[in-house]
């Protein structure tokens, strides 16, 4: 993944700490997107995940201290396959929840702050938008085995 923390940087640096585990939940353990689930799975749409509080898109987190976030910004586009955006349930409700696209979505235009691409690995992203679901829950277990910054 690249992080576009020039434009998003309050998102990006969310995403990224959620990434490294050095967020404290307030027992004082890592929190983050490690041994997390793909949740949601639309075939030539995309795959969602990022719940690592209860695991099924009802979960919201920040590093923030808060529940949820501001929308940063729509400068950037859903114009392209393998953007990285947040998924959220409505104007400034952004979380721990993200979605990576798998065509270009540009109904979710002004909707969903871009912030990052994948730049190795989008053979592994068909991977999960092409298993088989059920009502977009993916079948099997599609965790994050390991996560981090480079």
């Amino acid at each position: 993944m690249e992080l576009f923390a020039d434009v998003t940087p309050k998102t990006a640096e969310n995403f990224r700490q959620f990434c490294t585990g050095e967020t404290k939940n307030p027992q004082g353990r890592p929190q983050g997107y490690k041994g997390s689930k793909f949740h949601r799975v639309i075939k030539e749409f995309m795959i969602q995940g990022g719940d690592f509080i209860h695991g099924d898109g009802t979960g919201s987190a920040t590093i923030y201290g808060t529940k949820s976030f501001a929308d940063e910004n729509f400068n950037l586009k859903h114009d392209v396959p393998g953007l990285l955006s947040m998924a959220n349930s409505g104007p400034n409700t952004n979380g721990c929840q993200f979605f990576i696209t798998t065509v270009p979505t540009p109904f979710l235009n002004n909707k969903h702050v871009v912030f990052g691409k994948v730049v190795d690995g989008m053979d592994v992203v068909r991977k999960i938008e092409n298993a088989r679901t059920t009502r977009e829950k993916p079948n099997q277990d599609m965790a994050i085995g390991q996560c981090g910054e480079m």
